[in-house]
């Protein structure tokens, strides 16, 4: 049982304009700035973490905003959709503040028998919100305007778009360990029952749609959840027996991750739990100062010069 993907751990996308990212994530929606930080293969970007109060595996999305990158397009091989979990009737508050804030969303529709709202960030990522069919109890972030009885709550799943869903369903189920719940027409749900939460991948099947080309507005890839290394090098030993090319060990501060491509195109990590986010930061004040990992630190002032500004 030790051995166990435990759902989802982060999903990583891509932005334009670092500010107005940061304003929609933790003012709009009401998520909580955990880490600012840059990327470690170009550190003139920042790295945006968000989540709930303690970065808990499964709230965590996470961004690369490029000034000025173009948009990208969603489209097969690709993760398409980020269903966060909210409480029944929250709905009625998050379409008024939907239309106060000008963001372009549609009327709830259903399902497999789940309510959802479908809206989109300012570089048109794709997300919804989910009334999960069953109770959700991790406590949300709130804020002043979002209290947590209509905050979401994290991640309910993910949508990977493919032009042939079978290789990416055998990966799931041979090697994650999740199995086969329902489907209604192309659309195909997976969960885990490792976790209550955060557990679920919806497989979509498109045959003749064009793939998805990466930009603004696109996530860059998913992350699953381990406990720990040692849980994480027996998938990397299993992963690797099958054939498949994943990388070494990769220390990425506040998780140690592996990253292969799975047959479908969709670009999968698996993180750990540790370290966590309070090894450089207090939880008290998580995001409150630029980090940066310790190869960097000698360039601060040189990096701090070229970020774009966020206040």
């Amino acid at each position: 049982m030790e051995n166990r993907i435990l759902g989802l751990h982060h999903i990583t996308a891509i932005a334009g304009m670092a500010k107005k990212n940061l304003e929609f994530y933790t003012k709009v929606l009401g998520l909580r700035l955990l880490k600012k930080t840059v990327n470690f293969d170009d550190p003139g970007t920042y790295h945006f973490y968000f989540g709930d109060e303690r970065g808990s595996a499964g709230t965590i999305l996470t961004f690369f905003p490029h000034e000025g990158a173009r948009r990208g397009s969603a489209g097969t091989g690709m993760a398409t959709n980020i269903a966060y979990a909210v409480s029944e009737g929250s709905f009625d508050f998050w379409i008024e503040r939907f239309e106060k804030y000008n963001v372009i969303y549609n009327k709830p529709s259903e399902k497999f028998g789940e309510k959802y709202l479908t809206f989109l960030d300012p570089d048109g990522l794709k997300l919804e919100l989910v009334i999960p069919k069953n109770s959700d109890n991790r406590t949300p972030w709130e804020t002043d305007e979002v209290k947590a009885n209509v905050a979401t709550k994290g991640f309910h799943g993910v949508t990977l778009t493919l032009q042939n869903k079978e290789k990416t369903a055998q990966v799931l189920t041979d090697i994650f360990g999740y199995t086969f719940q329902e489907q209604s027409g192309n659309r195909y749900r997976y969960a885990t029952d490792a976790v209550d939460t955060a557990n679920i991948i919806d497989l979509v099947e498109l045959p003749n749609e064009a793939r998805g080309i990466g930009g603004a507005g696109t996530n860059h890839h998913i992350a699953f959840r381990v406990k720990n290394e040692e849980v994480l090098m027996h998938f990397h030993d299993k992963i690797a027996g099958l054939g498949y090319n994943i990388t070494n060990k990769i220390d990425r501060n506040y998780f140690y991750s592996l990253y292969f491509r799975e047959p479908g195109g969709v670009l999968f990590e698996i993180a750990t739990d540790n370290p966590g986010f309070s090894i450089d930061e207090p939880w008290d004040k998580l995001g409150e100062g630029l980090l940066l990992p310790p190869q960097y630190e000698s360039r601060r002032a040189e990096l701090e010069a070229v970020l774009p500004k966020l206040d």
